[in-house]
């Protein structure tokens, strides 16, 4: 290739030397580097080339072949000019122009090919080519070819009857062969331009064209035949036409009932204006469209009759503002109610807002909230719920935040969240007010609603999710009010969530609680003293403990672990010095704080065992008696063990004292 390129340039520069040098070069030695071009693709030499032939057609039309984006096309149209049609049809085809090949083919007359290369590779240039081809064949006069090819291509309907036009018993003949009702309307109208009215109504009749048939049939003066045809066929041109024909003759009723058979509603409305005809313009104006419909709606309000057909207009025309202040004006109450409830968001906002007002005048406050909310008037529709008791449901909760959110700053949304919360907790509602108090993001107020509930679980969920401080603190002041005394896992919560809300004086208060169970349930007053350690540790790390108050408080406390650790020892001491026991106790009871700590009942118990033990029943019975004293309202033996009591009875009984004493 390189080679070929290298001899054809070494050919063009030698020839250009000697037209340079000498005016001998002929136009056939041009014309064959021209040639030379095509076969090497050359089109700038081939421009030279041109110009030395001086053949302006072929340098015109060079130059538009450059247009082309295929190099294969250019040099295509240069073969074409010099005569290469073998090589300009390879061209085409390597580079697949087969819509340039096939005017190629048809500028040669080549039509066999060129409909074969649009069939096979072209279909958007075939109905062309064989249109084209039609033509051709029409001039050179094959009309039977032609009018096949025109039907290939699909412009039969006219091109035939201008072909046939000069030959009118040819052209009827191919009409009723074809059977086309283009054709026959066609037809049809070229024998009525000829006067030929019987021979137009059956063509116009074959091509049912109705509309023609009925304007014929008018114009030849037989109107009850165009009534039929419009009445049986129901074609709503046709419809027209007999209805415009009746309006002339001045046959309103005809001419409204064509009119409506027509859909030509605005026309039907007219007349039954014009005419007073009040009951058939209602039935019109609802098939027509909300135009016509505010037209006639207008009509009656401006006559003042029907009001209740105008409201009705005014409704199915989308005007629901003007329907409601008519009804309300003409005190059509069951309208407005049917009004009011079949608004939607849709509406407008004060329409909404009116239709709400004369809702709860008529006691349906429910479908009044939902309009409320519909007009964006959230606080009002939570004050209706509140006042008239219209339960929250979720659903409606839903649609009052999902609204709110899309026309509401986020501050003003978090407020009606907020009074939705409040609603739902005035109705007892607790777990939805607990949603909607988190929405808004007050969980202070979410939790104490959910404590309302009783639901434990809930509420330890709750309050680890949040982790504030005042949650758990909330959380474990309401834990202390269940079992935990039996329940190991709620005491563990509750140490817990007071921990983590760093509230050591409440905790310490917790312990304080515990001891005292631990005493009065279980006399257990060593595991009593540990816990009230424990509360002590609390309160002296608790922040506030340098106050004045917390300072008496763990003073108090510091004072009933000593009184309690005194009491412990004497208890352990008794095994190995019980008169040193006694005497620790005897002290205790002149101790003035002593029953905030320790049970006197215990101590006295205590003193009255070891009596028994050690014989001395009338001791006993004095320790007894002053107990009795001391606790009139108590059953005191409760503090006594049960050897004690026997004891006791059996002494009594010796010394002559009866056992109900005790």
């Amino acid at each position: 290739m390189d080679s070929e390129a290298n001899d054809f340039q070494l050919q063009f520069e030698t020839l250009q030397k000697q037209d340079m040098h000498s005016s001998n070069v002929r136009k056939a030695e041009w014309e064959n580097m021209a040639r030379l071009c095509v076969k090497t693709c050359r089109m700038d030499a081939a421009r030279v080339c041109f110009g030395k032939m001086k053949n302006a057609r072929a340098a015109k039309a060079l130059r538009e072949a450059e247009a082309e984006p295929e190099p294969e096309a250019q040099v295509a149209m240069l073969a074409v000019h010099l005569g290469m049609r073998e090589d300009a049809e390879n061209l085409y085809r390597s580079c697949q122009r087969y819509d340039l090949l096939i005017y190629f083919y048809q500028a040669l007359g080549e039509w066999q090919k060129a409909l074969e290369t649009a069939e096979t590779h072209d279909h958007i240039h075939l109905s062309t080519t064989h249109y084209n081809y039609a033509k051709h064949l029409e001039s050179m006069g094959n009309k039977t070819l032609a009018i096949e090819h025109y039907e290939k291509s699909d412009t039969h309907r006219t091109e035939v009857p201008r072909m046939l036009q000069h030959d009118a018993s040819s052209l009827e003949s191919y009409v009723n062969k074809k059977k086309d009702k283009d054709i026959y309307k066609w037809w049809a109208q070229y024998l009525e331009s000829q006067s030929d009215m019987d021979s137009a109504l059956h063509y116009y009749e074959c091509a049912q064209d109705y509309v023609s048939l009925v304007r014929l049939y008018c114009c030849m003066g037989n109107t009850q035949k165009a009534f039929e045809i419009a009445h049986t066929t129901g074609d709503r041109a046709a419809s027209f036409y007999v209805a415009r024909n009746f309006e002339r003759q001045k046959d309103v009723k005809q001419a409204v009932h064509f009119y409506i058979r027509a859909q030509a509603y605005n026309n039907a409305i007219r007349l039954c204006k014009d005419n007073g005809l009040d009951d058939q313009l209602m039935s019109t104006a609802l098939l027509s469209n909300p135009q016509d419909m505010m037209e006639a709606a207008n009509y009656y309000k401006k006559k003042d009759i029907h009001m209740d057909r105008a409201v009705e207009l005014y409704l199915k025309a989308g005007c629901a503002s003007k329907a409601f202040e008519l009804a309300f004006a003409t005190q059509q109450f069951s309208t407005l109610q049917s009004i009011a409830e079949n608004l939607d968001e849709n509406a407008s906002p004060a329409l909404l807002a009116r239709c709400a007002d004369f809702l709860i005048t008529q006691s349906q406050h429910e479908k009044a909230v939902e309009l409320l909310i519909a007009a964006k008037k959230y606080h009002q529709a939570l004050k209706v719920c509140v006042k008239q008791n219209v339960t929250i449901t979720e659903e409606l909760a839903e649609r009052m935040s999902a609204t709110a959110s899309k026309d509401l700053s986020e501050e003003a949304h978090k407020e009606v969240l907020e009074r939705i919360a409040d609603c739902c907790r005035q109705q007892g509602n607790y777990g939805l007010a607990v949603k909607k108090y988190t929405q808004a993001g007050n969980k202070s107020k979410a939790m104490r609603s959910l404590l309302k509930t009783g639901d434990t679980q809930k509420i330890v969920f709750y309050a680890n999710f949040c982790r504030k401080k005042e949650l758990f603190i909330m959380a474990a002041n309401y834990l202390q009010s269940l079992d935990w005394q039996k329940n190991r896992e709620i005491f563990k919560t509750i140490v817990d969530f007071y921990t983590k809300g760093r509230a050591l004086d409440l905790l310490a208060g917790f312990y304080e609680v515990w001891a005292q169970v631990e005493i009065n349930d279980n006399q257990n007053y060593e595991e009593a003293l540990n816990v009230l350690n424990e509360a002590a540790k609390c309160l002296s790390k608790a922040k506030d403990s340098s106050t004045g108050q917390q300072e008496a408080r763990l003073a108090d406390l510091k004072q009933k672990i000593a009184l309690i650790k005194t009491f412990v020892r004497a208890r352990r001491l008794y095994a190995e010095n019980a008169g040193f026991a006694v005497q620790i106790c005897e002290a205790l009871l002149d101790e003035p704080q002593l029953d905030k700590a320790v049970r006197i009942g215990d101590v006295f118990g205590f003193l009255v065992d070891h009596h028994c033990q050690e014989g001395n029943v009338q001791l006993a019975f004095g320790k007894l008696q002053e107990l009795h004293k001391l606790l009139p309202a108590h059953n005191v033996r409760q503090y006594i063990s049960q050897a004690s009591l026997k004891a006791l009875q059996k002494g009594m009984a010796e010394i002559g004292v009866t056992p109900g004493t005790l």
